[in-house]
């Protein structure tokens, strides 16, 4: 019994690290990994991330089935610490999970209400309007929505980015199935690269941040090697695109009154967030909350200066922005934050806090850091991340906290942030844009590509070791 369970752990580590999570807190888990507590666990977390990972076949939101698992985890955890003769321990580590849950849950929320409330506001429309009507070139169309996803996306979340430049690509030559297809990936790549070199590009990054792993101007040490990722596949693809031009289209939409003032408030709110965390010694999250609350306070004045929606948005939304004209509510922009990867978070970060309980930490921890030694561990984290979803596999890092200097951190951080680009299902943007272009940007033509992105991979990694002056 102790071998099978060492084999199915080993496994397990491989292929979903995110497993191995410990609560983080003062009490010590215990090595029930041979026991049927942690057998059952385990085997009720694999179910609930194979659920997760067939979402698009079951038409099941991934929050559901891994907040189920969750609570039958720690159902397990209490009556195997009680047996020992523990009734406090668990109640320790799941507070801590919970803590590090409200941090991130919190942090988010103020982000996406700030992405909401700009794109109600037709920031996100106007700059799409403003591309599609200069009568560019496909092979410019290319580079420039590369380009500005690559820019946009460390501050504004990669998803949100993908999809207005995916609106570009399609608007411009919705019938060119080629171009569309070469353009979904650059924008994928690029998107999942530019977040890799900023807190605030991906939740990865912002767990790096937040546990003080690396300093905020640190990351920027990733930017040559996140632009290296995106320009090596984007340079190569650009030999195989049609050499057309496109009609120009006349399309003008304006930002509502507002919105300028919004996009000013979102930037001095990530450096409120910054100060809170650098100077103050604040939980960044409490920085952005504050700049959430000053955001509610200039709704209330768009609200009762009765500024009315000329141009609904509703790009890229099943919600009406601005339902039936009605003055603009803050709280509007509040509910449409994306509560399914919320809670989805939830459930992850409990799941695996719990299976971290039951001892899988020391254990995966031996298998990937100590064996394989950090370099390839964290290499092999990017692949992980195509295959698995970053967060648990990042949140799994940062919860075994191995031995590794600054180098090492932002490697494990560049590999996971981009890592997902290799497979369409790898990152929420290329799951986003299969849906966006549907039946042209595929699963399978994704994968036809993904030899020029892993080349990108490697040439980032052997530009962190050149810059960093790493050795292997």
């Amino acid at each position: 019994m102790k071998q099978l369970t060492l084999l199915l752990s080993m496994l397990v580590a491989l292929f979903l690290p995110g497993l191995a999570i410990a609560s983080g807190g003062a009490a010590t888990p215990l090595d029930l990994t041979a026991t049927w507590f942690g057998i059952t666990a385990l085997i009720i977390f694999v179910f609930a991330y194979a659920l997760v990972i067939g979402e698009e076949v079951l038409h099941l939101r991934k929050s559901k089935p891994v907040m189920v698992a969750a609570g039958l985890i720690w159902v397990l955890v209490a009556i195997a610490f009680n047996s020992h003769g523990d009734t406090t321990s668990a109640h320790e580590m799941i507070q801590h999970n919970i803590l590090e849950y409200a941090e991130l849950l919190l942090f988010l929320l103020a982000a996406m209400t700030y992405v909401n409330t700009m794109e109600e506001r037709n920031v996100f429309a106007a700059l799409r309007s403003f591309l599609v009507s200069k009568g560019l070139s496909l092979k410019a169309i290319f580079w420039l929505t590369g380009l500005l996803a690559f820019f946009i996306s460390p501050v504004a979340d990669n998803l949100t980015t993908a999809l207005v430049m995916a609106a570009v690509v399609m608007a411009v030559a919705r019938d060119n199935a080629k171009f569309v297809t070469l353009g979904c990936i650059n924008i994928v790549v690029a998107a999942n690269a530019g977040g890799a070199f900023s807190p605030f590009g991906d939740i990865t990054t912002l767990m790096v941040w937040q546990k003080g792993m690396v300093h905020f101007q640190e990351f920027f040490g990733l930017f040559i090697p996140s632009l290296v990722n995106w320009f090596v596949p984007a340079a190569i693809m650009a030999f195989f695109l049609p050499n057309a031009v496109p009609e120009s289209m006349s399309e003008e939409v304006r930002v509502k009154q507002g919105g300028y003032i919004i996009i000013a408030m979102f930037l001095g709110t990530i450096a409120l967030a910054v100060s809170f965390h650098s100077v103050l010694h604040l939980p960044s999250m409490l920085g952005m909350m504050t700049g959430l609350g000053f955001l509610k306070l200039y709704g209330y004045w768009l609200k009762k200066s009765g500024f009315r929606a000329q141009e609904p948005f509703e790009e890229n939304t099943q919600i009406d922005t601005n339902p039936g004209g009605a003055p603009f509510d803050i709280f509007h922009q509040l509910q449409r934050s994306e509560w399914d990867t919320l809670m989805f978070f939830y459930g992850v970060i409990l799941c695996v806090g719990g299976l971290g309980a039951l001892g899988y930490l020391n254990l995966t921890s031996q298998l990937m850091y100590e064996q394989l030694g950090a370099s390839w561990a964290n290499i092999l984290v990017g692949f992980l991340s195509a295959i698995v979803d970053n967060i648990p596999v990042m949140f799994a890092v940062l919860s075994m906290l191995p031995d590794m200097g600054l180098n090492q951190w932002l490697l494990v951080t560049l590999t996971a942030g981009v890592g997902g680009s290799l497979l369409s299902i790898g990152s929420a943007a290329g799951v986003a844009l299969m849906g966006q272009a549907r039946g042209i940007y595929t699963f399978g033509s994704h994968l036809k590509w993904t030899w020029a992105i892993l080349l990108g991979y490697v040439a980032s990694i052997a530009t962190h070791y050149w810059i960093s002056g790493m050795a292997f």
